[in-house]
């Protein structure tokens, strides 16, 4: 078979399956990816967060003229080193330029960002000038360059060049440049809507009482935030009893809203089968076994379509709050991502030094919760929060990265490099400041 032949209920795991190593289950999972979320023109303010439909083509120079880089006085620069002084015949405002020609041993004031007179070809900053009534003596000439503090038309965009591609998020930088040309609402995909829920009867909603056996669910409100934070639509199903007919009858209807579903818990081995039933009723879910760690149990396929949708994609992350979300950042990101039309995002790893001994197992990859800083001489270093069970969930507070421990390795030893995942890269709506 080869990879191209390869879908993900080819691994329907744990029935013997070997584990799948976290790029292939990558590998499967954007598999499904088929179109994006469809298009919608929006006003430029509301665009924060939302992914370029389209290429944008500036209709515009940036900047449109000729302007000055500071305040300052604008002449020839033919002049310099043979006048002692300057006529100053008006001044050049942004916003307000200067429209005459600007002729030999003229000089006129100019601000930053305002408009060169026709003719003038240098600035000087006005540290170096002297005004006498309508006069205008230059100290030290001979350190004054010509064509200094001028920006040149279209030297930060030119006119008709691609300013941003199809594919990208706009940011605070990206909004600004399409500010910049003019655009004043851009072609973006639409939200993304996901459906997400919890089930268990041992599961409970923060504010209620505990009883007996019973936790609370966090889950839901961590994957709740990192899809809002990758800008989704969240429906919020809440928690489902462990009745097959209140999942397939929430299912139905999330499925024809929805683009995708997810949910925490009740795939690993010895749970409630009939999840899996209701499941395979509606379409097809892979039930794998991941060699990461956090993360082994994840399940993924789709729940069908209704005539004339994209079938509605599902997934069930680890039961475990740290392997929840460690599973969602290194897996189900990059699907979120591309489901919404995002095809230049890379999550960045960085190498670093790690301070202790962290062990692991062959054959899997760990991903050791750590916090990276630099030393003394600036080398980047990295150490572990401590405790690393997958319930343990302070210690993704605690941390700023992942720190991943390859398949191939057991251990690392101190002094030994290891690829870091930064959670300003990786986990969405992590607060960078």
């Amino acid at each position: 078979m080869s990879s191209a032949d390869v879908s993900c209920f080819d691994f329907v795991t744990p029935s013997g399956n070997r584990p799948l190593r976290l790029e292939e289950g990558v590998r499967l999972v954007l598999a499904a990816a088929s179109a994006p979320t469809p298009t919608e023109l929006v006003d430029l303010m509301q665009a924060q967060g939302r992914i370029l439909a389209e290429t944008q083509i500036s209709p515009i120079a940036v900047p449109p003229a000729r302007n000055s880089a500071m305040d300052g006085y604008a002449i020839l620069s033919t002049d310099l080193n043979h006048l002692e002084a300057w006529q100053l015949v008006g001044e050049s405002l942004a916003g307000h330029p200067w429209t005459g020609p600007l002729r030999s041993g003229q000089a006129v004031m100019i601000t930053t960002g305002a408009c060169l007179p026709s003719g003038a070809d240098t600035v000087v900053m006005q540290e170096m000038c002297e005004r006498v009534e309508d006069q205008l003596i230059i100290r030290f000439q001979e350190s004054v360059q010509p064509g200094q503090h001028i920006r040149e038309a279209g030297e930060d965009i030119a006119l008709g060049s691609a300013v941003l591609y199809a594919g990208q998020r706009i940011g605070p930088v990206e909004a600004g440049l399409l500010a910049s040309i003019g655009i004043e609402k851009v072609k973006v995909h639409q939200a993304l809507k996901v459906a997400l829920f919890s089930t268990g009867d041992e599961v409970s909603a923060p504010g209620e009482p505990l009883t007996a056996g019973a936790i609370y669910d966090s889950n839901r409100y961590s994957l709740a935030a990192v899809l809002q934070a990758l800008g989704c639509e969240v429906m919020d199903l809440g928690i489902l009893p462990d009745h097959p007919q209140a999942i397939h009858a929430a299912l139905t209807v999330a499925r024809s809203k929805a683009r995708l579903v997810i949910t925490s818990g009740g795939v690993s081995v010895g749970e409630a089968d009939h999840i899996r039933s209701v499941l395979n009723r509606l379409g097809q879910t892979g039930f794998w076994q991941l060699a990461v760690r956090p993360g082994r149990p994840f399940a993924f396929g789709d729940l069908g379509s209704e005539p004339g949708q994209e079938p509605c994609l599902f997934a069930a992350l680890p039961g475990n709050p740290v392997a929840a979300l460690v599973t969602f950042m290194l897996i189900l990101q990059p699907l979120i991502r591309r489901l919404q039309g995002e095809t230049d995002w890379v999550g960045l790893t960085w190498s670093a030094k790690v301070t202790e001994r962290m062990k692991s197992r062959l054959g899997r990859s760990d991903f050791h919760r750590g916090i990276y800083s630099l030393n003394a001489e600036g080398v980047l270093e990295v150490r572990s929060t401590g405790a690393q069970g997958s319930g343990i969930l302070t210690s993704m507070h605690q941390g700023n990265c992942l720190i991943r421990i390859p398949e191939e390795t057991a251990s690392l030893a101190p002094g030994d490099k290891a690829s870091i995942y930064p959670f300003s890269g990786w986990l969405p709506g992590y607060p960078a400041l």
